[in-house]
């Protein structure tokens, strides 16, 4: 890691957040105790436990965002929407001002964000621009088609900051029909390895959009429930968690820990060879078997866990009887590993199709601005 911390500083969504018109009956001015650890810097109200908008359906709270969002910037974002798909970034006042409205919205999502069927159910992306469009023309362009993703938006591919800004657009432009939760690398620390960071200071010239970006973080979901039935989430499980209503009591602004609930939540894997909780080789998180997703959703009164994290050559992967699915939507990941990627349809009656798509052929990619990343290990 570096010797002085590049998320120091006054260039901080923290310096414009008197804009965000929160209601301070509903939101505790307090500070967290996380706050002074890295990256934890923005001045606005923790979510108490307690909080009836942290656990507002997202019906509800979409339609109050949609308000929110005047006519003047509805072109304005469909304007950068246009732009983005382009793959041309946006100008960094304009990112900083994106980022300030999908704050308003995020911070009124639950850790356990309900979800509506029928929707489409993304996982990985890292920063695959074109590979993502490959992805809205399988399963639809929003807001026609509803979708989930399951985090791990940027990283390791060539256009992680096109990729992340463009599902934040169609978050704060269509807030009811897609849904972001986190991913590991959703993280100040992870994405000063992998790429991210280097991005934002290549095609900027500063880290003020990653720190921006990375204020973001802090606000995405850890979770998504769909229709009190599938259980989303981008890791795994937690020998700290049986129900999800422990989940929905995290304080989920703050950098992500070394380790506890919220790391376990983000980093986790099922392993087939594993009874019980094992060590995970990834160096956070742990292993689970079967028996926990077994106990898991029969205490919560679910069918399955879907969640993403993990490579998987074929798309997607059932594991132990149907009861959690691992979905890929990162082909040819790392533009090298040869795999093809899915996306999980659900219809209105939780019916499953599972989509498979192959990498954009080359022809329609652009070329990265930049001789090719370093070979980050997999």
């Amino acid at each position: 890691m570096m010797g002085s911390s590049p998320w120091q500083g006054s260039n901080s969504l923290s310096s414009d957040s008197n804009k965000l018109k929160l209601d301070r009956a509903q939101f505790e001015w307090a500070r967290s105790p996380n706050r002074a650890r890295a990256g934890a810097q923005l001045e606005l109200p923790p979510m108490p436990r307690s909080s009836p908008v942290a656990r507002r359906s997202p019906r509800s709270s979409s339609k109050s965002a949609v308000r929110r969002v005047l006519p003047k910037e509805m072109s304005d974002l469909d304007r950068q929407i246009e732009q983005l798909k382009k793959c041309e970034p946006l100008k960094e006042s304009e990112v900083k001002a994106l980022c300030l409205k999908a704050m308003e919205i995020l911070v009124e999502e639950s850790n356990v964000q309900r979800v509506d069927a029928p929707v489409t159910i993304c996982g990985d992306i890292h920063g695959q621009f074109y590979d993502m469009k490959e992805l809205f023309k399988v399963g639809g362009d929003c807001p026609k088609t509803n979708y989930l993703f399951l985090g791990d938006f940027v990283d390791r591919g060539f256009y992680s900051v096109e990729t992340f800004l463009l599902l934040l657009a169609l978050k704060v432009r269509y807030p009811d029909r897609i849904t972001l939760i986190r991913g590991n690398h959703e993280s100040r620390q992870i994405t000063q390895v992998y790429g991210f960071y280097d991005e934002c200071l290549r095609k900027y010239g500063s880290v003020n959009v990653w720190r921006y970006c990375t204020d973001i973080f802090d606000y995405l979901s850890l979770s998504a429930l769909i229709e009190n039935r599938v259980f989303s989430v981008h890791g795994g499980l937690s020998p700290a968690i049986t129900t999800l209503d422990q989940i929905r009591t995290i304080d989920r602004k703050q950098e992500v820990p070394h380790d506890g609930v919220m790391c376990d939540l983000l980093w986790s894997d099922p392993e087939d060879i594993v009874d019980g909780w094992g060590l995970s080789p990834r160096g956070a998180g742990f292993l689970f078997g079967g028996n926990v997703v077994t106990s898991f959703n029969h205490s919560n009164n679910i069918d399955y866990i879907c969640r993403a994290h993990q490579l998987v050559m074929e798309g997607y992967k059932w594991m132990f009887n149907n009861q959690i699915v691992t979905v890929w939507s990162a082909p040819n990941y790392c533009y090298r590993c040869g795999n093809v990627a899915a996306i999980l349809e659900l219809d209105e009656n939780l019916n499953k199709q599972f989509r498979v798509f192959e990498a954009a052929p080359h022809e329609s990619r652009g070329v990265p601005s930049k001789k090719p990343a370093p070979d980050y290990f997999l």
